[in-house]
Protein backbone atom coordinates (compact mmCIF):
# COMPACT_ATOMS: atom_id res chain seq x y z
CA UNK A 1 0.00 0.00 0.00
CA UNK A 2 1.06 3.61 -0.42
CA UNK A 3 1.71 5.97 2.48
CA UNK A 4 -1.66 6.02 4.13
CA UNK A 5 -1.40 9.49 5.64
CA UNK A 6 -2.37 10.56 2.10
CA UNK A 7 -5.79 8.96 2.53
CA UNK A 8 -8.27 11.58 1.31
CA UNK A 9 -11.39 12.50 3.15
CA UNK A 10 -13.01 13.60 -0.10
CA UNK A 11 -15.76 16.04 0.62
CA UNK A 12 -14.77 16.01 4.30
CA UNK A 13 -12.13 18.72 4.62
CA UNK A 14 -13.62 19.65 7.95
CA UNK A 15 -12.79 16.20 9.29
CA UNK A 16 -9.18 16.48 8.16
CA UNK A 17 -8.78 19.84 9.89
CA UNK A 18 -10.41 18.49 13.01
CA UNK A 19 -8.02 15.54 13.16
CA UNK A 20 -4.99 17.74 12.47
CA UNK A 21 -5.88 20.39 15.03
CA UNK A 22 -7.08 18.20 17.85
CA UNK A 23 -5.68 15.08 19.42
CA UNK A 24 -8.30 14.68 22.08
CA UNK A 25 -11.39 12.59 21.40
CA UNK A 26 -14.28 12.96 23.77
CA UNK A 27 -15.36 9.63 25.10
CA UNK A 28 -18.64 8.40 26.43
CA UNK A 29 -19.67 4.95 27.51
CA UNK A 30 -22.53 2.72 26.62
CA UNK A 31 -22.44 -0.75 28.14
CA UNK A 32 -18.69 -0.40 28.42
CA UNK A 33 -18.05 0.79 24.86
CA UNK A 34 -15.96 3.85 24.05
CA UNK A 35 -18.42 5.54 21.73
CA UNK A 36 -15.90 7.60 19.83
CA UNK A 37 -13.51 4.72 19.38
CA UNK A 38 -13.20 2.83 16.12
CA UNK A 39 -13.38 -0.44 17.99
CA UNK A 40 -16.52 -2.26 18.94
CA UNK A 41 -17.73 -5.62 20.19
CA UNK A 42 -15.94 -8.93 19.79
CA UNK A 43 -17.29 -11.98 17.96
CA UNK A 44 -18.27 -13.51 21.29
CA UNK A 45 -20.52 -10.51 21.98
CA UNK A 46 -22.49 -10.64 18.73
CA UNK A 47 -23.95 -13.72 17.10
CA UNK A 48 -25.12 -12.02 13.89
CA UNK A 49 -28.67 -13.41 13.91
CA UNK A 50 -30.21 -14.27 10.56
CA UNK A 51 -32.49 -11.66 8.95
CA UNK A 52 -36.19 -11.93 9.68
CA UNK A 53 -38.15 -13.99 7.16
CA UNK A 54 -39.73 -11.44 4.85
CA UNK A 55 -40.70 -13.76 2.02
CA UNK A 56 -44.35 -14.30 2.94
CA UNK A 57 -45.12 -11.46 5.31
CA UNK A 58 -44.69 -8.40 3.05
CA UNK A 59 -42.04 -7.19 5.46
CA UNK A 60 -38.68 -5.44 5.18
CA UNK A 61 -35.80 -6.60 7.42
CA UNK A 62 -33.75 -3.69 8.79
CA UNK A 63 -30.14 -3.71 10.03
CA UNK A 64 -28.53 -0.56 11.47
CA UNK A 65 -25.16 0.74 12.64
CA UNK A 66 -25.03 4.28 14.00
CA UNK A 67 -22.25 6.67 14.89
CA UNK A 68 -22.75 6.40 18.64
CA UNK A 69 -22.29 2.62 18.47
CA UNK A 70 -25.62 2.25 20.24
CA UNK A 71 -26.52 0.06 17.28
CA UNK A 72 -23.89 -2.20 15.75
CA UNK A 73 -25.33 -4.21 12.87
CA UNK A 74 -28.50 -4.35 14.94
CA UNK A 75 -31.58 -6.11 13.58
CA UNK A 76 -34.65 -3.93 14.11
CA UNK A 77 -38.35 -4.68 13.85
CA UNK A 78 -39.35 -5.42 10.23
CA UNK A 79 -41.17 -2.73 8.28
CA UNK A 80 -44.51 -3.27 6.56
CA UNK A 81 -44.83 -3.02 2.79
CA UNK A 82 -48.10 -1.34 1.81
CA UNK A 83 -49.80 -0.32 -1.40
CA UNK A 84 -48.61 2.98 -2.82
CA UNK A 85 -50.83 5.80 -1.63
CA UNK A 86 -51.84 4.02 1.58
CA UNK A 87 -49.47 6.21 3.55
CA UNK A 88 -48.35 9.67 2.47
CA UNK A 89 -44.75 9.36 1.31
CA UNK A 90 -41.95 11.22 3.03
CA UNK A 91 -40.34 14.16 1.27
CA UNK A 92 -37.41 11.87 0.46
CA UNK A 93 -38.93 9.48 -2.08
CA UNK A 94 -36.68 6.79 -3.54
CA UNK A 95 -37.89 5.08 -6.71
CA UNK A 96 -36.17 1.79 -7.44
CA UNK A 97 -36.36 0.11 -10.84
CA UNK A 98 -35.37 -3.52 -10.32
CA UNK A 99 -35.85 -4.26 -14.00
CA UNK A 100 -32.88 -2.06 -14.95
CA UNK A 101 -29.81 -4.09 -14.03
CA UNK A 102 -26.42 -2.41 -14.04
CA UNK A 103 -23.11 -4.11 -13.08
CA UNK A 104 -22.99 -7.59 -11.59
CA UNK A 105 -21.40 -7.66 -8.15
CA UNK A 106 -18.59 -10.09 -7.36
CA UNK A 107 -18.17 -9.56 -3.63
CA UNK A 108 -16.99 -7.59 -0.62
CA UNK A 109 -14.11 -8.20 1.75
CA UNK A 110 -10.50 -7.32 2.55
CA UNK A 111 -6.90 -8.45 2.10
CA UNK A 112 -5.59 -11.58 3.76
CA UNK A 113 -2.03 -10.29 3.95
CA UNK A 114 0.89 -12.31 5.27
CA UNK A 115 0.56 -10.48 8.59
CA UNK A 116 -3.16 -11.21 8.81
CA UNK A 117 -2.69 -14.88 7.98
CA UNK A 118 0.10 -15.19 10.56
CA UNK A 119 -2.06 -13.74 13.32
CA UNK A 120 -5.04 -15.93 12.47
CA UNK A 121 -3.01 -19.13 12.10
CA UNK A 122 -0.40 -18.67 14.84
CA UNK A 123 -1.88 -16.38 17.47
CA UNK A 124 -5.33 -17.95 17.81
CA UNK A 125 -6.09 -21.39 19.16
CA UNK A 126 -8.26 -23.71 17.07
CA UNK A 127 -11.50 -22.61 18.71
CA UNK A 128 -10.71 -18.90 18.45
CA UNK A 129 -9.67 -19.30 14.82
CA UNK A 130 -12.82 -21.21 13.93
CA UNK A 131 -15.03 -18.61 15.63
CA UNK A 132 -13.33 -15.70 13.88
CA UNK A 133 -13.41 -17.26 10.42
CA UNK A 134 -17.08 -18.20 10.81
CA UNK A 135 -17.85 -14.66 11.90
CA UNK A 136 -16.05 -13.20 8.91
CA UNK A 137 -16.93 -15.67 6.15
CA UNK A 138 -20.00 -17.73 6.98
CA UNK A 139 -22.88 -16.15 5.04
CA UNK A 140 -25.48 -17.48 7.47
CA UNK A 141 -24.05 -17.05 10.97
CA UNK A 142 -21.43 -14.40 10.11
CA UNK A 143 -21.07 -11.43 7.78
CA UNK A 144 -20.28 -13.57 4.74
CA UNK A 145 -17.26 -11.82 3.24
CA UNK A 146 -17.20 -13.02 -0.34
CA UNK A 147 -13.97 -11.64 -1.84
CA UNK A 148 -10.33 -11.76 -0.66
CA UNK A 149 -7.16 -10.15 -1.92
CA UNK A 150 -3.83 -11.90 -1.28
CA UNK A 151 -0.27 -10.83 -1.99
CA UNK A 152 2.00 -12.70 -4.40
CA UNK A 153 5.08 -12.78 -2.22
CA UNK A 154 5.79 -10.20 0.47
CA UNK A 155 4.16 -6.81 0.94
CA UNK A 156 4.54 -4.13 3.59
CA UNK A 157 2.44 -6.41 5.81
CA UNK A 158 4.47 -9.62 5.82
CA UNK A 159 6.89 -11.18 8.28
CA UNK A 160 9.84 -10.66 5.93
CA UNK A 161 10.81 -9.74 2.37
CA UNK A 162 10.47 -12.54 -0.17
CA UNK A 163 9.26 -13.56 -3.61
CA UNK A 164 8.78 -17.07 -4.97
CA UNK A 165 12.13 -17.09 -6.77
CA UNK A 166 14.77 -15.46 -4.60
CA UNK A 167 18.43 -15.97 -5.51
CA UNK A 168 21.84 -14.83 -4.25
CA UNK A 169 22.99 -11.54 -5.78
CA UNK A 170 24.35 -12.00 -9.29
CA UNK A 171 22.42 -15.19 -10.06
CA UNK A 172 19.48 -15.60 -12.46
CA UNK A 173 16.97 -18.38 -13.11
CA UNK A 174 15.44 -17.91 -16.55
CA UNK A 175 13.62 -21.27 -16.37
CA UNK A 176 12.27 -20.46 -12.87
CA UNK A 177 13.50 -23.88 -11.75
CA UNK A 178 13.75 -22.66 -8.13
CA UNK A 179 10.21 -21.26 -8.01
CA UNK A 180 8.47 -22.19 -4.73
CA UNK A 181 5.43 -21.07 -2.72
CA UNK A 182 6.81 -22.72 0.44
CA UNK A 183 6.68 -19.51 2.46
CA UNK A 184 2.91 -19.31 1.89
CA UNK A 185 2.38 -22.83 3.22
CA UNK A 186 2.99 -21.90 6.85
CA UNK A 187 0.07 -19.49 7.31
CA UNK A 188 -1.57 -18.11 4.19
CA UNK A 189 -2.52 -21.36 2.47
CA UNK A 190 -3.90 -23.04 5.63
CA UNK A 191 -6.09 -20.01 6.37
CA UNK A 192 -7.30 -19.86 2.77
CA UNK A 193 -8.25 -23.54 2.94
CA UNK A 194 -10.20 -22.91 6.13
CA UNK A 195 -12.00 -20.01 4.46
CA UNK A 196 -12.82 -22.12 1.42
CA UNK A 197 -14.33 -24.78 3.68
CA UNK A 198 -16.75 -22.13 4.94
CA UNK A 199 -17.41 -20.48 1.60
CA UNK A 200 -16.22 -22.58 -1.37
CA UNK A 201 -17.24 -19.97 -3.95
CA UNK A 202 -15.30 -17.05 -2.45
CA UNK A 203 -13.36 -15.07 -5.05
CA UNK A 204 -9.64 -14.56 -4.53
CA UNK A 205 -7.56 -11.85 -6.20
CA UNK A 206 -3.75 -11.97 -6.12
CA UNK A 207 -1.33 -9.06 -6.51
CA UNK A 208 2.49 -8.90 -6.58
CA UNK A 209 4.34 -6.11 -4.79
CA UNK A 210 7.60 -6.93 -6.60
CA UNK A 211 9.16 -9.23 -9.13
CA UNK A 212 12.18 -11.23 -7.93
CA UNK A 213 15.14 -8.89 -7.34
CA UNK A 214 17.24 -10.48 -10.10
CA UNK A 215 14.64 -9.41 -12.68
CA UNK A 216 14.76 -5.73 -11.61
CA UNK A 217 16.83 -2.67 -12.38
CA UNK A 218 17.39 -2.08 -8.66
CA UNK A 219 18.62 -5.59 -7.94
CA UNK A 220 16.49 -5.59 -4.79
CA UNK A 221 12.84 -5.92 -3.81
CA UNK A 222 12.46 -2.29 -2.73
CA UNK A 223 11.87 -0.09 -5.75
CA UNK A 224 13.24 -0.39 -9.24
CA UNK A 225 11.46 -1.62 -12.35
CA UNK A 226 11.20 -4.84 -14.33
CA UNK A 227 13.97 -5.28 -16.91
CA UNK A 228 12.48 -5.81 -20.39
CA UNK A 229 14.63 -8.88 -20.97
CA UNK A 230 12.77 -10.62 -18.13
CA UNK A 231 9.21 -9.81 -19.28
CA UNK A 232 8.74 -13.34 -20.64
CA UNK A 233 10.12 -15.01 -17.51
CA UNK A 234 7.95 -12.80 -15.31
CA UNK A 235 4.84 -13.81 -17.26
CA UNK A 236 5.80 -17.44 -16.59
CA UNK A 237 6.17 -16.51 -12.90
CA UNK A 238 2.45 -15.62 -12.84
CA UNK A 239 1.57 -18.93 -14.49
CA UNK A 240 3.67 -20.92 -12.04
CA UNK A 241 1.96 -19.13 -9.16
CA UNK A 242 -1.52 -19.91 -10.48
CA UNK A 243 -0.57 -23.54 -11.12
CA UNK A 244 0.97 -23.96 -7.66
CA UNK A 245 -2.11 -22.56 -5.94
CA UNK A 246 -4.40 -24.69 -8.08
CA UNK A 247 -2.49 -27.76 -6.88
CA UNK A 248 -3.37 -26.66 -3.35
CA UNK A 249 -7.04 -26.55 -4.33
CA UNK A 250 -7.11 -22.75 -4.44
CA UNK A 251 -8.37 -21.06 -7.60
CA UNK A 252 -7.26 -17.47 -8.16
CA UNK A 253 -10.09 -15.60 -9.84
CA UNK A 254 -8.11 -12.47 -10.79
CA UNK A 255 -4.62 -11.02 -10.72
CA UNK A 256 -3.52 -7.43 -10.99
CA UNK A 257 -0.21 -6.94 -12.73
CA UNK A 258 1.40 -4.75 -10.07
CA UNK A 259 0.36 -3.20 -6.77
CA UNK A 260 0.60 0.61 -6.87
CA UNK A 261 2.86 0.74 -9.92
CA UNK A 262 3.44 4.48 -9.51
CA UNK A 263 4.83 4.19 -5.98
CA UNK A 264 8.30 2.81 -5.21
CA UNK A 265 8.97 2.38 -1.49
CA UNK A 266 11.37 0.95 1.12
CA UNK A 267 9.30 -2.23 1.28
CA UNK A 268 8.76 -4.65 -1.65
CA UNK A 269 7.57 -2.47 -4.53
CA UNK A 270 8.14 -1.96 -8.22
CA UNK A 271 7.61 0.92 -10.60
CA UNK A 272 5.75 0.16 -13.82
CA UNK A 273 4.44 2.96 -15.98
CA UNK A 274 1.43 2.48 -18.25
CA UNK A 275 3.58 1.91 -21.35
CA UNK A 276 5.53 -0.86 -19.62
CA UNK A 277 2.38 -2.47 -18.20
CA UNK A 278 0.65 -2.32 -21.57
CA UNK A 279 3.67 -3.91 -23.26
CA UNK A 280 3.92 -6.65 -20.64
CA UNK A 281 0.23 -7.54 -20.98
CA UNK A 282 0.04 -7.26 -24.76
CA UNK A 283 3.19 -9.14 -25.66
CA UNK A 284 3.76 -11.52 -22.75
CA UNK A 285 1.19 -12.09 -20.02
CA UNK A 286 -1.94 -11.95 -22.18
CA UNK A 287 -0.68 -14.28 -24.92
CA UNK A 288 0.65 -16.72 -22.30
CA UNK A 289 -2.73 -16.85 -20.52
CA UNK A 290 -4.52 -17.30 -23.85
CA UNK A 291 -2.18 -20.05 -25.06
CA UNK A 292 -2.65 -21.98 -21.82
CA UNK A 293 -6.40 -21.38 -21.52
CA UNK A 294 -5.89 -19.61 -18.20
CA UNK A 295 -9.22 -18.11 -17.15
CA UNK A 296 -7.87 -15.92 -14.34
CA UNK A 297 -8.81 -12.30 -15.01
CA UNK A 298 -6.08 -9.75 -15.72
CA UNK A 299 -6.64 -6.38 -14.02
CA UNK A 300 -4.81 -3.13 -14.76
CA UNK A 301 -3.38 -0.38 -12.63
CA UNK A 302 -4.34 -1.19 -8.97
CA UNK A 303 -3.55 2.29 -7.74
CA UNK A 304 -5.25 5.54 -6.75
CA UNK A 305 -8.30 7.27 -8.19
CA UNK A 306 -6.16 10.28 -9.16
CA UNK A 307 -4.65 8.72 -12.31
CA UNK A 308 -7.49 7.27 -14.43
CA UNK A 309 -5.42 8.06 -17.52
CA UNK A 310 -3.16 5.10 -16.67
CA UNK A 311 -5.74 2.35 -17.32
CA UNK A 312 -7.38 4.38 -20.11
CA UNK A 313 -4.09 4.54 -22.04
CA UNK A 314 -3.75 0.74 -21.96
CA UNK A 315 -7.39 0.09 -22.79
CA UNK A 316 -7.01 2.43 -25.78
CA UNK A 317 -4.69 -0.19 -27.30
CA UNK A 318 -7.01 -2.88 -28.72
CA UNK A 319 -4.23 -5.49 -28.77
CA UNK A 320 -3.60 -5.08 -25.05
CA UNK A 321 -7.23 -4.47 -24.15
CA UNK A 322 -8.38 -7.82 -25.50
CA UNK A 323 -6.57 -9.57 -22.64
CA UNK A 324 -7.83 -7.23 -19.91
CA UNK A 325 -10.92 -7.88 -17.75
CA UNK A 326 -10.87 -4.53 -15.98
CA UNK A 327 -9.10 -1.90 -13.91
CA UNK A 328 -8.48 -1.80 -10.14
CA UNK A 329 -8.35 1.27 -7.91
CA UNK A 330 -7.25 2.42 -4.45
CA UNK A 331 -8.53 5.46 -2.54
CA UNK A 332 -5.42 7.18 -1.16
CA UNK A 333 -5.76 9.96 -3.74
CA UNK A 334 -8.37 11.34 -6.11
CA UNK A 335 -12.14 10.91 -6.19
CA UNK A 336 -14.36 7.86 -6.64
CA UNK A 337 -15.85 9.44 -9.78
CA UNK A 338 -12.66 8.41 -11.62
CA UNK A 339 -14.11 4.91 -11.83
CA UNK A 340 -17.10 6.22 -13.80
CA UNK A 341 -14.69 8.12 -16.05
CA UNK A 342 -13.07 4.83 -17.04
CA UNK A 343 -16.45 3.07 -17.32
CA UNK A 344 -17.82 5.75 -19.63
CA UNK A 345 -14.89 5.20 -22.00
CA UNK A 346 -14.89 1.39 -21.77
CA UNK A 347 -18.29 0.17 -20.55
CA UNK A 348 -17.47 -3.42 -21.50
CA UNK A 349 -14.58 -3.61 -19.01
CA UNK A 350 -14.99 -4.31 -15.31
CA UNK A 351 -14.03 -1.98 -12.49
CA UNK A 352 -12.72 -3.14 -9.12
CA UNK A 353 -12.00 -1.38 -5.86
CA UNK A 354 -9.16 -3.18 -4.11
CA UNK A 355 -7.63 -1.18 -1.23
CA UNK A 356 -8.08 1.43 1.46
CA UNK A 357 -6.98 1.27 5.10
CA UNK A 358 -8.15 2.89 8.28
CA UNK A 359 -5.62 3.88 10.90
CA UNK A 360 -4.74 5.85 13.99
CA UNK A 361 -4.76 9.09 11.98
CA UNK A 362 -8.58 8.89 11.96
CA UNK A 363 -10.16 7.35 15.06
CA UNK A 364 -13.68 8.77 15.19
CA UNK A 365 -16.09 5.84 14.69
CA UNK A 366 -18.95 7.96 13.34
CA UNK A 367 -16.86 9.88 10.83
CA UNK A 368 -15.09 6.75 9.60
CA UNK A 369 -18.41 4.92 9.28
CA UNK A 370 -19.78 7.70 7.08
CA UNK A 371 -16.62 8.19 5.00
CA UNK A 372 -16.26 4.50 4.24
CA UNK A 373 -19.92 3.98 3.39
CA UNK A 374 -20.11 7.14 1.26
CA UNK A 375 -16.89 6.64 -0.69
CA UNK A 376 -15.97 2.98 -0.58
CA UNK A 377 -19.15 0.95 -0.38
CA UNK A 378 -22.02 3.08 -1.67
CA UNK A 379 -19.67 5.29 -3.69
CA UNK A 380 -17.74 2.64 -5.59
CA UNK A 381 -20.89 0.64 -6.37
CA UNK A 382 -22.59 3.74 -7.76
CA UNK A 383 -19.47 4.31 -9.86
CA UNK A 384 -19.60 0.84 -11.43
CA UNK A 385 -17.27 -1.17 -9.20
CA UNK A 386 -17.98 -4.89 -9.07
CA UNK A 387 -16.46 -5.27 -5.60
CA UNK A 388 -15.09 -3.32 -2.64
CA UNK A 389 -12.11 -4.47 -0.58
CA UNK A 390 -10.37 -3.00 2.44
CA UNK A 391 -6.72 -3.59 3.37
CA UNK A 392 -5.56 -5.89 6.23
CA UNK A 393 -8.31 -8.18 7.44
CA UNK A 394 -6.52 -8.47 10.80
CA UNK A 395 -3.67 -6.73 12.62
CA UNK A 396 -2.48 -6.89 16.22
CA UNK A 397 -2.77 -4.24 18.93
CA UNK A 398 0.53 -2.72 17.74
CA UNK A 399 -0.76 -2.31 14.16
CA UNK A 400 1.36 -5.16 12.89
CA UNK A 401 3.25 -7.28 12.14
CA UNK A 402 4.56 -4.75 9.61
CA UNK A 403 7.32 -4.80 7.04
CA UNK A 404 8.75 -1.29 6.64
CA UNK A 405 5.40 0.17 5.54
CA UNK A 406 2.52 1.86 7.31
CA UNK A 407 3.19 2.00 11.05
CA UNK A 408 -0.29 2.99 12.22
CA UNK A 409 -2.75 1.11 10.01
CA UNK A 410 -5.85 -0.53 11.43
CA UNK A 411 -7.16 -3.97 10.52
CA UNK A 412 -10.77 -4.88 9.95
CA UNK A 413 -10.39 -6.69 13.27
CA UNK A 414 -7.67 -6.48 15.91
CA UNK A 415 -6.21 -9.69 17.33
CA UNK A 416 -4.65 -9.10 20.75
CA UNK A 417 -1.79 -11.12 22.20
CA UNK A 418 -4.24 -13.05 24.40
CA UNK A 419 -6.32 -14.03 21.37
CA UNK A 420 -9.19 -11.66 22.04
CA UNK A 421 -10.81 -10.09 18.97
CA UNK A 422 -11.96 -6.49 18.57
CA UNK A 423 -14.21 -5.58 15.67
CA UNK A 424 -13.25 -2.20 14.24
CA UNK A 425 -15.43 0.23 12.33
CA UNK A 426 -14.31 -1.36 9.07
CA UNK A 427 -15.94 -4.65 10.10
CA UNK A 428 -19.35 -2.98 10.19
CA UNK A 429 -18.95 -1.12 6.92
CA UNK A 430 -18.10 -4.37 5.12
CA UNK A 431 -20.91 -6.22 6.91
CA UNK A 432 -23.62 -3.85 5.71
CA UNK A 433 -22.76 -5.00 2.18
CA UNK A 434 -21.26 -8.50 2.37
CA UNK A 435 -23.95 -10.07 4.57
CA UNK A 436 -26.80 -8.94 2.35
CA UNK A 437 -25.49 -8.30 -1.18
CA UNK A 438 -24.39 -11.67 -2.42
CA UNK A 439 -22.13 -12.53 -5.38
CA UNK A 440 -24.13 -12.46 -8.59
CA UNK A 441 -26.33 -9.61 -7.38
CA UNK A 442 -26.91 -6.71 -9.75
CA UNK A 443 -26.88 -3.08 -8.86
CA UNK A 444 -30.17 -1.63 -10.06
CA UNK A 445 -31.37 1.80 -11.12
CA UNK A 446 -32.52 4.20 -8.39
CA UNK A 447 -33.35 7.86 -8.11
CA UNK A 448 -30.77 10.11 -6.52
CA UNK A 449 -31.96 12.33 -3.67
CA UNK A 450 -31.00 15.98 -3.34
CA UNK A 451 -27.80 16.82 -1.49
CA UNK A 452 -29.86 18.64 1.12
CA UNK A 453 -31.46 15.34 2.17
CA UNK A 454 -28.01 14.14 3.36
CA UNK A 455 -29.07 10.64 2.31
CA UNK A 456 -26.94 8.45 0.01
CA UNK A 457 -28.01 5.02 -1.18
CA UNK A 458 -27.52 2.12 -3.56
CA UNK A 459 -29.85 -0.79 -4.37
CA UNK A 460 -29.30 -4.38 -5.51
CA UNK A 461 -31.21 -7.43 -6.73
CA UNK A 462 -29.80 -10.71 -5.36
CA UNK A 463 -29.70 -13.99 -7.33
CA UNK A 464 -32.40 -15.42 -5.01
CA UNK A 465 -34.73 -12.53 -5.86
CA UNK A 466 -34.29 -10.66 -2.58
CA UNK A 467 -33.98 -6.89 -2.83
CA UNK A 468 -31.48 -4.78 -0.91
CA UNK A 469 -31.24 -1.05 -0.20
CA UNK A 470 -28.18 0.31 1.62
CA UNK A 471 -28.69 3.88 2.80
CA UNK A 472 -26.48 6.34 4.69
CA UNK A 473 -27.63 9.34 6.71
CA UNK A 474 -24.82 11.89 6.76
CA UNK A 475 -26.92 14.30 8.81
CA UNK A 476 -27.07 14.99 12.54
CA UNK A 477 -30.85 14.47 12.67
CA UNK A 478 -33.27 11.64 11.98
CA UNK A 479 -34.23 11.38 8.32
CA UNK A 480 -37.43 9.81 7.05
CA UNK A 481 -37.62 8.39 3.55
CA UNK A 482 -40.07 6.35 1.51
CA UNK A 483 -39.13 3.59 -0.93
CA UNK A 484 -41.40 3.09 -3.93
CA UNK A 485 -41.23 -0.26 -5.70
CA UNK A 486 -43.84 -0.63 -8.43
CA UNK A 487 -47.27 -0.32 -6.83
CA UNK A 488 -45.93 -0.74 -3.29
CA UNK A 489 -44.01 1.35 -0.81
CA UNK A 490 -42.58 1.44 2.69
CA UNK A 491 -41.18 4.19 4.91
CA UNK A 492 -38.37 4.28 7.43
CA UNK A 493 -36.72 6.86 9.66
CA UNK A 494 -32.96 6.38 9.86
CA UNK A 495 -30.86 7.48 12.82
CA UNK A 496 -28.44 10.39 12.44
CA UNK A 497 -24.91 9.47 11.34
CA UNK A 498 -26.03 5.95 10.55
CA UNK A 499 -26.14 3.31 7.85
CA UNK A 500 -29.05 0.94 7.35
CA UNK A 501 -29.40 -2.13 5.14
CA UNK A 502 -32.98 -3.04 4.22
CA UNK A 503 -33.86 -6.44 2.72
CA UNK A 504 -37.16 -7.71 1.33
CA UNK A 505 -38.66 -10.01 -1.28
Amino acid sequence: MVRVFRQPFTGMAWLFLYIMKRNVIATFTWLGFALMSCSAETPEESNNPAPADTTAANKVAVWVTNGTQGKLLKSEQPLSIVKAGTVSPAANLINIDFSTKLQEMEGFGAALTGSSAYLIQQKLNASQRENLLKDLFDPNTGIGMSYLRVTMGASDFSLEDFTYNDLPAGQTDAALSKFSIAKDQADLIPVLKSVLALQPSIRIMATPWSAPAWMKTSGKLAGGSLKPEWYGAYAQYFKKYLDAYQKEGITIDAISVQNEPLHEAAYPSMGMDSAAQGNFIKNHLGPLFEANAIRTKILLYDHNWDRPGYPISILNDPQASRYVAGSAFHAYGGNVSAMSEVHDRFPDKGLYFTEISGGRWATNFSDNLKWNMSNIFIGTANNWSKNALLWNIALDENDGPKNKGCDNCRGVVTIASNGSITKNVEYYTIAHMSKFVRPGAFRVQTDRLSASSQLEHVAFLNPDGSKVLVILNQGADNRKFTVAVGKNQYSYTIDPNAVATLVWK
